[in-house]
């Protein structure tokens, strides 16, 4: 038995997912081709809220009218609960304000009990500012905006709409539309309490917390707005920029929150700094390279405390692209979709310092731990067969204590099914893939190699994923996935619904 072989023992695949109102091109699973993250599983596994942004229903609110498809890629998310091994359909959950091309479920996020959901709508139109405004209104184009939902017993209700406190510009003769796409990223604490929500075209030059918001010269500069529940009541409680503002560095691409709330972790994938340290210069000598930032609360004051760059950091990276926190908020993992060296596997030996004009765009994750308050990286990780625009890392996710790390490679190229088939043989283009790594002490390994059951040529497994808080349930998406089957374990063989996407559920014993 081959190494990776062993260690797969006990993984199998448990379910194949899909909406209850199956269309093509509504990609079940995931916002878009490298974007949006439309998967989430409660603590225990046993709730799975899934996205489906292109979705195109004219229905407002819980459980509507599903067969209509009269407004283009207003979206929507499906909840699904697990009893006793069986999965079955619990919502139909759509905007209370549906609109064209709003795709709602670009980012969804869970609490650990399951009954609090966050969706977001980065492309949504209202000029609403703060919660629970005017959300008819249509006069900002990609304004954004995020819906809060919570379950009572089986019932799902909408508790909060959610805006920026300084939505984006209404365009005039002088200027056009400025959309701040509030909610491309999205996270919640795990008593669904604290909810960060990034805005990549927002557009001040502050840095720190709570800075001048009024500012609109540094272009897509980007920033978090993070939001504090108590009893139903929502509120923002800072405005976060980073330490070293600068136009066009979209930060706020993603974010992720420890389990207490009080660890942010933000992104800006095309930051310049040309630090190969955490905690370095921070210039603009090294386009596109990326950075995490990581912020922490007391009481309810943030601050920024480190500023993670990676070893081997070169022009066009991004680092960031996505990245994954665990609960105790020690270890944060980042991905470089963008990232060209050839190597393979955990801390290959062979030198990664590549020239960036190479542009592979392999991909890579890094990871990063925190011990007595200091940051260091733990481990640079590298799929077991990299390929060229395969964006290995391109989607993470990690269990609650850190030790299991999924990474996805979307656009991965292998033709096998199933668990640790043939590496090799990659004659089906974007069928994508997914890797999971666990660790031991400081220790990673490469535990599999996974595709779907059906996946095939364009589904971009992968291309999504969420795992339980003890990594034993693991739920991947393919977004390109075709079958029109409806519901659950149905027939996968069709292929008469290209884009319609699917989930695949996974028991990781």
């Amino acid at each position: 038995m081959g190494a990776l072989a062993a260690h797969a023992q006990g993984i199998k695949q448990t379910a194949y997912v899909k909406a209850s109102n199956t269309h093509g091109n509504d990609h079940f699973g995931n916002g878009g081709t490298l974007e949006g993250h439309g998967l989430a599983l409660s603590g225990d596994g046993s709730t799975m809220a899934v996205a489906a942004p292109y979705e195109s229903s004219n229905a407002k609110g819980i459980n509507g009218n599903q067969n209509d498809t009269s407004l283009y890629a207003s979206g929507a998310v499906y909840v699904f609960v697990q009893r006793n091994g069986q999965w079955a359909q619990q919502a139909y959950i759509k905007a209370s304000n549906s609109g064209q091309s709003y795709r709602f479920g670009q980012h969804i996020a869970l609490s650990e009990d399951g009954n609090t959901l966050a969706v977001s709508s980065h492309f949504e139109d209202s000029d609403a500012k703060g919660i629970n405004g005017n959300q008819n209104d249509k006069s900002i184009p990609q304004a954004g905006a995020v819906y809060v939902f919570t379950r009572t017993g089986a019932t799902w209700t909408q508790q909060a709409y959610i805006k920026a406190s300084n939505t984006g510009e209404k365009s005039t003769p002088d200027h056009a539309d400025e959309g701040d796409q509030f909610g491309f990223s999205l996270a919640l604490s795990a008593d669904g309490n604290t909810l960060a929500a990034g805005a990549i075209s927002e557009d001040s030059k502050a840095t720190g917390v709570n800075g001048d918001q009024s500012d609109n010269s540094q272009q897509s500069s980007g920033a978090v707005y993070v939001y504090a529940r108590s009893g139903s009541a929502w509120t923002q409680q800072a405005y976060v920029k980073p330490s070293n503002t600068w136009a066009a560095m979209l930060f706020g691409y993603a974010v992720g929150l420890s389990s207490d709330g009080n660890t942010l972790a933000v992104s800006a994938y095309d930051e310049r700094g040309s630090a190969r340290e955490i905690n370095g210069p921070q210039d603009r000598n090294r386009p596109g390279a990326g950075a995490i930032y990581v912020f922490k609360r007391a009481g309810t004051d943030w601050a920024q405390t480190d500023y993670l760059k990676t070893h081997n950091a070169e022009n066009g990276d991004s680092l960031g692209y996505d990245l994954a926190i665990s609960q105790d908020g020690n270890t944060i993992v980042g991905g470089s979709g963008d990232e060209d060296c050839l190597a393979s596997g955990v801390n290959p030996k062979e030198p990664c310092d590549n020239d960036y004009k190479t542009d592979t765009s392999t991909g890579a994750a890094y990871v990063f731990v925190r011990k007595d308050g200091k940051w260091t990286e733990q481990a640079f990780i590298k799929a077991s067969h990299p390929g060229k625009e395969d964006w290995f890392a391109s989607r993470l996710t990690l269990s609650g204590d850190g030790n299991t790390l999924a990474v996805g490679a979307q656009l991965e190229n292998g033709n096998s099914k199933g668990l640790n088939g043939n590496e090799k043989d990659q004659s089906a283009e974007d069928s994508g893939a997914l890797y999971l790594f666990t660790r031991s002490g400081d220790t990673w390994v490469q535990k599999a190699y996974m595709k779907g059951s059906n996946t095939e040529a364009y589904d971009e497994f992968g291309s999504s994923m969420a795992l339980s808080k003890d990594g034993k349930v693991l739920a991947v998406g393919a977004r390109g996935e075709g079958s029109a089957a409806k519901g659950v374990n149905g027939d996968q063989s069709d292929n008469s619904a290209m884009g319609a996407g699917a989930v695949y559920v996974f028991s990781n014993q």
